[in-house]
């Protein structure tokens, strides 16, 4: 009897310590989400292409060595400033801008001789090279962003200024001429950029391109309640730009949707929104 009772209380011990585990350790914490929440931004269409800077104003100048009164210096200039004094005539400035040498060699000019220029690159010429179908949005004003292989995070603003009336029957282009800002002088003329016009520009709903569920031809995203359990809605998505997706319907301003941590994730599960 002693024996039987020793077993029977090691046995319900054991259960009762399993059934007090069980319930100590089964309820999971909820998992940890990062959110976005949904907002306006701007959107729009590109056109790709790329092009050679051109200075805005450009003038060169053939110097003879032997007639420099003093060395020339290679740097900023106002309009009105000397280039160089010869011994029969200063040369003068007719715009502000930077004095430079154009690498031409020696053997073509005479070793005694050089050319000078001088550069106004506060604003950067671009021509570009327009497919014809893009003809009926091509016009005047369209903004234009521009990258410089030597500062590759850096955006350059400008615009379209004009475009040629008729389309190249050789290349199936239209030419058309960007204004470029380089207030800081980043761009040097002859540097190859890289050019995005942009159309078609509008304000709407965008969410990270992360945070869309795709099935099938179908898109979702998981929405977060008051309670913070989730909700899997359908939604409806246009241009994708910059790692985000235009919403086209399904949610509103303001509303909480999970960004990251998508793959442990049900819906009406509750969860834990963190915000980077």
């Amino acid at each position: 009897i002693i024996f039987f009772v020793i077993v029977v209380t090691i046995i319900g011990g054991r259960t009762a310590m399993g059934v007090y585990f069980k319930k100590k350790f089964s309820k999971r914490p909820p998992p940890g989400v990062v959110i976005e929440i949904v907002s306006q931004k701007k959107f729009s269409k590109t056109i790709e292409s790329y092009c050679t800077a051109l200075s805005s104003k450009t003038t060169s100048y053939k110097i003879n060595k032997n007639e420099l009164l003093e060395p020339i210096k290679f740097q900023k200039i106002n309009k009105g400033g000397v280039i160089a004094k010869l011994k029969t005539k200063t040369i003068i400035a007719p715009f502000t801008g930077t004095i430079g040498t154009r690498g031409i060699s020696s053997s073509i000019l005479g070793t005694d001789s050089m050319i000078v220029t001088l550069d106004d690159s506060k604003n950067i010429l671009c021509d570009l090279q327009i497919p014809e179908v893009f003809a009926s949005i091509l016009k005047e004003d369209l903004k234009v962003n521009a990258k410089f292989i030597a500062y590759k995070n850096k955006l350059y603003q400008g615009k379209i200024v004009s475009h040629a009336s008729r389309v190249d029957a050789q290349t199936r282009s239209i030419l058309a001429r960007a204004k470029i800002n380089n207030k800081d002088l980043e761009i040097l003329p002859g540097s190859l950029l890289d050019i995005e016009v942009l159309y078609d520009e509008k304000d709407a709903l965008s969410v990270a391109d992360t945070s869309i569920i795709f099935e099938d031809e179908k898109k979702f995203v998981y929405r977060i309640l008051e309670n913070n359990k989730i909700k899997k809605t359908k939604v409806s998505t246009g241009i994708r730009k910059g790692g985000n997706l235009e919403i086209k319907e399904g949610l509103s301003v303001g509303d909480k949707i999970v960004k990251e941590g998508l793959t442990r994730l049900a819906d009406g599960m509750l969860v834990k929104p963190l915000i980077k």
